[in-house]
């Protein structure tokens, strides 16, 4: 039986100053309003003309150009079931799953936004703040 291939994570960097190029006419739109800049893709497929990423639930196919790979592995990735864990004294601790993967550029690490009882949770995580529930 074949292994599935690794994921790779990586950042694309692109804004609308770039031009529409680099994003496959289908998935135009719901690119750009997903506004892509400082957001963990999974690339998930490779073809001679595009490759194919994935965040949270949503694929898009957009050039490789722009694609950088990440090299730290985030701890947490899409529909991981979290929980918080030192919650403020008196509050339960959030637990729910990861929904939102943003990449600090300054400090090279994975910060998570998740979604608790179907709402996202206004807080953004940083790695060690979260373990698996």
């Amino acid at each position: 039986m074949p292994r599935p291939k690794p994921v790779i994570y990586g950042l694309y960097s692109w804004t609308p100053d770039y031009g529409l190029g680099y994003i496959h006419p289908a998935n135009r739109r719901t690119f750009e309003w997903l506004e892509p800049m400082g957001k963990v893709f999974e690339k998930i497929d490779e073809t001679d003309d595009w490759i194919l990423l994935r965040y949270d639930e949503q694929q898009f196919k957009v050039s490789g150009e722009l694609f950088k790979e990440l090299y730290n592995k985030p701890p947490f990735s899409f529909g991981d079931l979290v929980q918080e864990v030192s919650p403020e004294p008196g509050r339960p601790a959030h637990e729910g799953q990861v929904s939102d993967v943003y990449w600090d550029e300054a400090a090279d690490k994975a910060r998570f936004q998740i979604v608790e009882k179907k709402r996202k949770v206004k807080r953004i995580f940083e790695a060690e703040e979260l373990r698996f529930a």
